[in-house]
């Protein structure tokens, strides 16, 4: 399963036709993991693994969270050298694969969010193929080392990114060589298996239910329990309108472990530069891009014209009303609707020339 370092898989996918398969042998291992957890039977479960189990995912969860996302896919924050790779280490003792494959993997998903050329999207490719399906199409197997040149200047880095198991291999067999076969299966495989499925559910899940406080341009939402089990990652919504902050729970109220951990490390000089989101980000009162209203005008046209009883125009005051119904409060809201009735005008010219009859003969 070691990703080879060829064709992006943005290039790629302009260059097939999507295919909804999944091929066996990528998916053998991730089977594998899940049936030895069923071992359990046979070997016993003590308190002392449950410990184990708990504290493996929240430290492991930790290298997710402020390692493969916060810090190697957005660099939201600044560490070391040394501090870099012992990060780098626990994020890929998940068995996540190497951290430029899934910093590279991640800035696709947020250069193309929900749109056809997202490698994991609900709205695109369903729930299955967004929670896990993706990670195993062969479009994704390749490590796409022009997104992340930021991180191939570092050697080391290039080589854990080559041995993406390394790390997970030797933490489970620390976890043998503590307590043996119990220990290995429920502290080390049944932990992983967790954070497998805590990690995907924020690709799932987090784009199909919960709440919008922003306007992204995709499906991204708030989620408060998957904040819990995820150390903070369940505020996406919050994270897609402003990702170059380290903290993804913009309210006080809003529970966000990770950034609470890095706060400590800071102050301790082992990370610094911690990235807040602005005043105006966290109050709304921030315009969007272009590129967003872009992009949210056309999803807007799309949707209403999908709503018509009967093809035609609406009125500016009409579009408003779809709008505020669709979508969470911007201050871009007339730009939105501006756009949107110029995005509706040309499909509703091209679904009546497709409805003209074709000219007879002469």
């Amino acid at each position: 399963m070691t990703p080879s370092m060829t064709t992006p898989p943005a290039a790629r996918a302009g260059e097939e036709e999507f295919h909804d398969d999944i091929i066996y042998p990528k998916v053998l291992p991730f089977v594998l993991v899940h049936v030895a957890a069923l071992s359990a039977f046979f070997t016993g479960v003590t308190r002392g693994t449950l410990i184990l189990c708990v504290v493996l995912y929240v430290v492991r969860m930790f290298g997710v969270t402020a390692g493969y996302h916060r810090y190697f896919s957005h660099r939201t924050f600044k560490t070391s050298r040394v501090g870099q790779f012992v990060l780098a280490f626990l994020a890929q003792s998940t068995a996540q694969r190497g951290i430029l494959w899934w910093a590279a993997m991640h800035r696709h998903h947020h250069r193309h969010s929900d749109t056809e050329q997202d490698i994991h999207s609900p709205r695109q490719r369903g729930f299955l193929f967004a929670h896990v399906g993706w990670v195993f199409h062969p479009q994704n197997s390749g490590t796409d080392l022009a997104a992340v040149p930021d991180l191939t200047k570092y050697p080391e880095l290039v080589w854990l990114d080559e041995h993406p198991y390394l790390p997970a291999t030797i933490l489970g067999a620390a976890c043998f060589a503590l307590g043996g076969w119990t220990a290995l299966v429920i502290g080390f495989v049944w932990s992983t298996v967790l954070l497998y499925h805590g990690t995907f559910f924020i690709n799932s899940l987090a784009h199909v239910h919960g709440s919008q406080r922003y306007v992204t341009g995709d499906d991204s939402r708030n989620n408060w329990w998957l904040a819990v089990i995820t150390l903070g990652e369940g505020w996406h919504n919050n994270h897609h309108a402003y990702q170059r902050s380290t903290r993804q729970g913009f309210r006080w109220y809003e529970f966000d472990p990770t950034f609470y951990a890095l706060t400590v490390l800071s102050w301790m000089r082992v990370v610094s530069e911690l990235g807040t989101p602005p005043a105006d980000v966290v109050s709304n009162e921030r315009r969007l891009g272009r590129a967003v209203i872009e992009k949210v005008a056309r999803q807007l046209a799309a949707d209403i014209v999908a709503e018509l009883p009967h093809l035609h125009i609406p009125t500016r005051e009409e579009i408003h009303s779809f709008a505020e119904r669709m979508l969470a409060a911007t201050p871009s809201m007339d730009e939105i609707v501006e756009r949107a009735r110029e995005h509706l005008a040309e499909l509703v010219s091209l679904h009546l020339s497709a409805m003209q009859p074709a000219p007879g003969p002469a």
